[in-house]
Protein backbone atom coordinates (compact mmCIF):
# COMPACT_ATOMS: atom_id res chain seq x y z
CA UNK A 1 0.00 0.00 0.00
CA UNK A 2 1.89 3.47 -0.88
CA UNK A 3 1.91 5.81 1.82
CA UNK A 4 -0.55 8.07 2.50
CA UNK A 5 -0.22 11.93 3.34
CA UNK A 6 0.95 12.73 6.43
CA UNK A 7 -1.67 12.56 9.28
CA UNK A 8 -0.52 14.76 11.69
CA UNK A 9 -0.63 11.99 14.49
CA UNK A 10 3.28 12.18 15.13
CA UNK A 11 3.45 16.01 15.06
CA UNK A 12 0.33 15.80 18.15
CA UNK A 13 2.35 13.79 19.99
CA UNK A 14 4.35 15.59 23.27
CA UNK A 15 8.09 15.70 23.11
CA UNK A 16 8.95 13.25 25.80
CA UNK A 17 9.96 15.33 28.66
CA UNK A 18 14.01 15.75 29.99
CA UNK A 19 14.60 13.88 32.76
CA UNK A 20 14.78 16.74 35.75
CA UNK A 21 18.18 17.42 37.25
CA UNK A 22 18.95 15.85 40.38
CA UNK A 23 18.92 18.40 43.17
CA UNK A 24 21.96 20.27 43.78
CA UNK A 25 22.80 21.20 47.57
CA UNK A 26 26.16 22.71 46.73
CA UNK A 27 24.01 25.36 45.01
CA UNK A 28 21.62 26.53 47.74
CA UNK A 29 22.38 29.85 49.10
CA UNK A 30 24.17 30.06 52.97
CA UNK A 31 23.12 30.54 56.26
CA UNK A 32 24.19 34.00 56.87
CA UNK A 33 21.45 35.53 58.28
CA UNK A 34 18.30 33.80 60.62
CA UNK A 35 15.73 31.77 58.95
CA UNK A 36 12.10 31.69 59.85
CA UNK A 37 9.51 29.80 58.90
CA UNK A 38 5.98 29.21 60.00
CA UNK A 39 3.97 27.42 57.63
CA UNK A 40 1.69 29.96 56.92
CA UNK A 41 0.60 28.83 53.41
CA UNK A 42 -0.56 25.71 51.66
CA UNK A 43 2.69 24.22 49.86
CA UNK A 44 5.94 23.39 51.04
CA UNK A 45 7.71 25.59 49.27
CA UNK A 46 11.10 26.27 47.60
CA UNK A 47 12.44 26.64 50.61
CA UNK A 48 12.28 23.01 51.34
CA UNK A 49 13.64 20.00 49.81
CA UNK A 50 11.71 16.45 50.44
CA UNK A 51 13.56 13.75 49.95
CA UNK A 52 10.24 11.35 49.53
CA UNK A 53 6.90 12.29 48.49
CA UNK A 54 5.04 11.85 52.22
CA UNK A 55 5.71 15.60 53.19
CA UNK A 56 3.16 18.08 53.46
CA UNK A 57 1.89 21.99 54.90
CA UNK A 58 -1.39 21.19 56.71
CA UNK A 59 -2.89 23.49 58.90
CA UNK A 60 -0.14 25.67 59.57
CA UNK A 61 2.63 23.12 60.08
CA UNK A 62 4.94 20.78 57.91
CA UNK A 63 3.77 16.90 58.21
CA UNK A 64 4.97 13.71 57.39
CA UNK A 65 3.84 10.07 57.73
CA UNK A 66 5.23 6.96 56.79
CA UNK A 67 8.38 8.29 55.45
CA UNK A 68 10.43 5.47 55.90
CA UNK A 69 13.78 7.85 56.58
CA UNK A 70 13.36 9.99 53.41
CA UNK A 71 13.27 13.40 54.67
CA UNK A 72 12.43 16.53 54.19
CA UNK A 73 15.87 19.39 53.65
CA UNK A 74 16.01 23.26 54.34
CA UNK A 75 17.67 24.15 51.10
CA UNK A 76 20.37 26.36 52.88
CA UNK A 77 24.17 25.76 53.69
CA UNK A 78 24.66 25.42 57.24
CA UNK A 79 28.45 27.24 58.34
CA UNK A 80 29.75 24.87 61.00
CA UNK A 81 28.16 26.95 63.96
CA UNK A 82 24.46 27.01 64.07
CA UNK A 83 21.60 27.21 65.98
CA UNK A 84 18.44 25.50 65.09
CA UNK A 85 15.22 25.48 66.53
CA UNK A 86 11.35 24.24 66.45
CA UNK A 87 8.12 23.01 67.73
CA UNK A 88 7.60 19.07 67.47
CA UNK A 89 4.37 16.83 67.55
CA UNK A 90 3.59 13.55 67.42
CA UNK A 91 0.54 12.82 66.31
CA UNK A 92 0.78 9.02 67.86
CA UNK A 93 2.00 7.17 70.59
CA UNK A 94 4.61 5.79 68.40
CA UNK A 95 6.52 9.05 69.06
CA UNK A 96 9.30 9.21 66.80
CA UNK A 97 10.75 12.92 66.24
CA UNK A 98 13.49 13.03 63.98
CA UNK A 99 15.98 15.72 62.89
CA UNK A 100 19.39 15.64 60.99
CA UNK A 101 22.34 17.73 61.14
CA UNK A 102 25.06 18.74 59.09
CA UNK A 103 24.06 16.28 56.19
CA UNK A 104 24.13 16.17 52.66
CA UNK A 105 20.79 17.88 52.09
CA UNK A 106 19.15 15.84 49.41
CA UNK A 107 19.52 12.07 50.52
CA UNK A 108 17.53 9.79 52.38
CA UNK A 109 17.68 5.93 53.63
CA UNK A 110 18.24 3.49 51.10
CA UNK A 111 16.72 0.54 52.73
CA UNK A 112 15.24 -0.41 56.12
CA UNK A 113 17.71 0.84 57.98
CA UNK A 114 19.29 4.11 58.30
CA UNK A 115 22.93 3.15 58.34
CA UNK A 116 24.12 4.86 55.53
CA UNK A 117 23.13 8.97 56.64
CA UNK A 118 24.92 11.80 55.83
CA UNK A 119 24.27 13.71 59.19
CA UNK A 120 23.73 13.63 63.16
CA UNK A 121 20.44 11.95 63.89
CA UNK A 122 18.11 12.96 66.92
CA UNK A 123 15.65 10.60 67.25
CA UNK A 124 13.22 11.20 70.33
CA UNK A 125 10.85 8.70 71.72
CA UNK A 126 12.30 6.68 68.63
CA UNK A 127 12.04 2.62 68.48
CA UNK A 128 7.81 3.15 69.61
CA UNK A 129 8.75 5.61 71.98
CA UNK A 130 11.38 3.59 74.23
CA UNK A 131 14.51 5.36 73.25
CA UNK A 132 16.22 8.94 72.76
CA UNK A 133 19.14 8.74 70.41
CA UNK A 134 21.61 11.21 68.91
CA UNK A 135 23.17 9.41 66.52
CA UNK A 136 26.22 10.12 63.74
CA UNK A 137 26.19 8.99 60.68
CA UNK A 138 24.18 5.53 61.84
CA UNK A 139 20.78 5.35 63.66
CA UNK A 140 21.51 1.74 64.73
CA UNK A 141 25.49 2.75 65.55
CA UNK A 142 26.83 1.22 69.35
CA UNK A 143 28.40 3.71 69.96
CA UNK A 144 25.33 6.39 69.46
CA UNK A 145 24.10 8.49 72.73
CA UNK A 146 21.13 6.67 74.13
CA UNK A 147 18.59 7.53 76.64
CA UNK A 148 16.40 5.12 77.99
CA UNK A 149 12.74 6.21 78.43
CA UNK A 150 11.39 6.31 81.69
CA UNK A 151 7.31 6.14 81.48
CA UNK A 152 6.94 7.42 85.04
CA UNK A 153 8.47 10.73 83.90
CA UNK A 154 6.67 13.57 83.24
CA UNK A 155 8.76 15.05 80.87
CA UNK A 156 12.20 15.30 79.23
CA UNK A 157 15.14 13.96 79.55
CA UNK A 158 13.60 10.48 80.13
CA UNK A 159 9.91 11.28 79.59
CA UNK A 160 8.18 9.52 76.52
CA UNK A 161 6.75 11.57 73.64
CA UNK A 162 2.87 12.49 74.43
CA UNK A 163 1.23 12.51 71.34
CA UNK A 164 -0.54 15.92 70.59
CA UNK A 165 2.21 18.20 73.13
CA UNK A 166 4.79 20.50 71.20
CA UNK A 167 7.89 20.51 72.36
CA UNK A 168 10.33 22.88 71.99
CA UNK A 169 13.75 21.77 70.62
CA UNK A 170 16.83 23.20 70.06
CA UNK A 171 19.89 22.13 68.46
CA UNK A 172 23.47 23.75 68.31
CA UNK A 173 26.95 23.62 67.82
CA UNK A 174 28.92 26.68 69.12
CA UNK A 175 32.69 25.33 69.02
CA UNK A 176 32.77 23.64 65.73
CA UNK A 177 32.81 20.04 67.32
CA UNK A 178 30.51 19.97 70.09
CA UNK A 179 26.76 19.42 69.10
CA UNK A 180 24.03 19.97 72.14
CA UNK A 181 20.24 19.12 72.08
CA UNK A 182 17.54 20.61 74.56
CA UNK A 183 14.03 19.98 74.82
CA UNK A 184 12.06 22.31 76.45
CA UNK A 185 15.18 23.93 77.77
CA UNK A 186 16.20 20.83 79.43
CA UNK A 187 19.54 19.16 78.04
CA UNK A 188 18.76 15.46 76.49
CA UNK A 189 22.24 15.29 74.69
CA UNK A 190 25.73 16.55 74.42
CA UNK A 191 27.95 15.13 71.49
CA UNK A 192 31.77 16.20 71.56
CA UNK A 193 32.85 15.35 68.11
CA UNK A 194 36.60 14.39 67.53
CA UNK A 195 35.92 14.39 63.71
CA UNK A 196 32.89 16.55 63.33
CA UNK A 197 30.80 16.72 60.08
CA UNK A 198 31.07 19.93 58.51
CA UNK A 199 31.67 21.63 54.85
CA UNK A 200 30.28 19.89 51.92
CA UNK A 201 28.22 17.16 52.13
CA UNK A 202 27.44 18.17 55.70
CA UNK A 203 26.31 21.44 55.42
CA UNK A 204 22.04 20.86 55.78
CA UNK A 205 19.69 20.40 57.51
CA UNK A 206 16.16 18.69 57.89
CA UNK A 207 13.64 16.73 59.38
CA UNK A 208 12.67 12.80 59.38
CA UNK A 209 10.22 10.26 60.04
CA UNK A 210 9.96 6.29 60.48
CA UNK A 211 6.15 5.75 60.11
CA UNK A 212 3.95 7.22 62.91
CA UNK A 213 2.85 11.48 61.71
CA UNK A 214 4.65 13.77 62.80
CA UNK A 215 4.48 17.32 62.35
CA UNK A 216 6.76 20.52 63.16
CA UNK A 217 6.66 24.28 63.28
CA UNK A 218 7.83 27.86 64.03
CA UNK A 219 11.39 27.08 62.54
CA UNK A 220 14.24 29.55 63.43
CA UNK A 221 17.63 28.75 61.90
CA UNK A 222 20.84 30.95 62.73
CA UNK A 223 24.33 31.52 62.06
CA UNK A 224 26.62 31.37 65.19
CA UNK A 225 30.28 32.86 64.91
Amino acid sequence: MPNGPPTGLDEARPAPSAPSAPPDPAADPPLDAPFADDFAREGLGPAWRPAGPGWLVREGRLCGEGNHNRGVWLARRLPPNARVEFDALAETSRGDIKAELFGDGASGASGPSYRDATSYLLVFGGWHNRRHVLARLDEHDPARLELAVDPAAAGPPRGRVRPGRAYRVRVERADGRTLTWHVDGVLVASFDDPSPLAGPGHDHWGFNNWEGGVCFDNVRASPLP
